[in-house]
């Protein structure tokens, strides 16, 4: 299963821009974050309401004061659930964002969810080796194929345990931004729904890895979206297909994001499946994230 209908949240009480995570986000930016954490909470409950009256179940838990943890709204990069009552904990690049990894929050999910069965790959951070969840990955779960762009938050060995034990194949590339930096996290260059993919192909400069990509979804018969590098920096590439009431796909994205994509492009992704917005721009500014970020999917 592609999509699903619950969707885990990590409400902020002390969100602010990240010193230790800016060092390689490009998307983060200093000096933006007066009135951060009000205003983070405000975009984040305003997306939390969009979600639920379209029909999503949406777990909130509330961050706490201690240990500070700044980037704590994006728990996708942490924690992933797999159907099965599998959970798996992910190596992160930052000190302070290995702090999300919350015993409270672990515990909750397991006794809520059933989870039988954790799967800890923290332990990589002791060799400097880091995959940051479904930020790192961008998972095509109905076909096990697990698409990542190496950088310093992705790194191969890691990717290729959680792949050997979750039975994924990586399809591994670089790429790059418009500065040639490395980008952070797959997930703002691509997306992966049910029949479709949004997927910023000018960003993977090396000829014979495109192609190897290009190759990769047209086996899987979906569609490929194209969006542009600036596209990819207004976030639309970090977007996540969830259902809403009776089993209605829909896209979730930033209103950033939806602002600069073109009718063409917006009426190719409403063939498959409405799309819902909401303004992250606070988030999305000091965080480096956007809305796809903010949503762990539960199985």
């Amino acid at each position: 299963m592609q999509t699903t209908q619950h969707i885990l949240m990590i409400r902020p009480v002390q969100f602010t821009y990240n010193a230790q995570t800016a060092v390689n986000n490009a998307f983060q930016v200093e000096g933006a974050q007066a009135d951060a954490q009000q205003k983070a909470l405000g975009e984040f409950d305003r997306m939390v309401t969009l979600l639920r009256d379209n029909g999503v179940q949406v777990t909130v838990i509330d961050d706490t004061p201690e240990p500070h943890t700044p980037d704590s709204l994006f728990p996708n990069n942490w924690l992933s659930f797999h159907p099965g009552g599998t959970m798996v904990l992910y190596p992160m690049f930052a000190p302070n964002r290995r702090l999300e990894r919350s015993e409270a929050i672990i515990n909750r999910m397991k006794q809520e969810q059933g989870i039988a069965n954790v799967i800890d790959l923290s332990g990589f951070e002791k060799e400097q080796r880091f995959l940051e969840g479904t930020g790192s990955m961008v998972l095509d779960r109905d076909q096990g194929i697990a698409y990542a762009c190496l950088s310093p938050r992705t790194d191969k060995k890691v990717l290729q345990e959680f792949a050997k034990k979750l039975k994924y194949e990586p399809v591994i590339f670089h790429a790059t931004d418009k500065n040639n930096k490395p980008i952070y996290h797959t997930n703002v260059m691509m997306c992966v729904a049910d029949h479709y993919v949004v997927i910023c192909l000018e960003s993977i400069r090396d000829v014979a890895e495109r192609s190897d990509v290009i190759a990769t979804i047209n086996g899987t018969e979906k569609e490929a979206v194209l969006i542009t590098l600036d596209q990819m920096n207004h976030f639309a590439g970090n977007m996540l297909q969830v259902l809403g009431k009776d089993g209605e796909p829909l896209l979730v994205m930033s209103t950033q994001a939806y602002q600069s994509l073109t009718e063409d492009q917006l009426k190719t992704l409403e063939n498959y499946n409405r799309i819902i917005h909401s303004d992250l721009h606070t988030i999305e500014t000091n965080g480096g994230g956007s809305a796809r970020c903010m949503m762990a999917e539960v199985f």
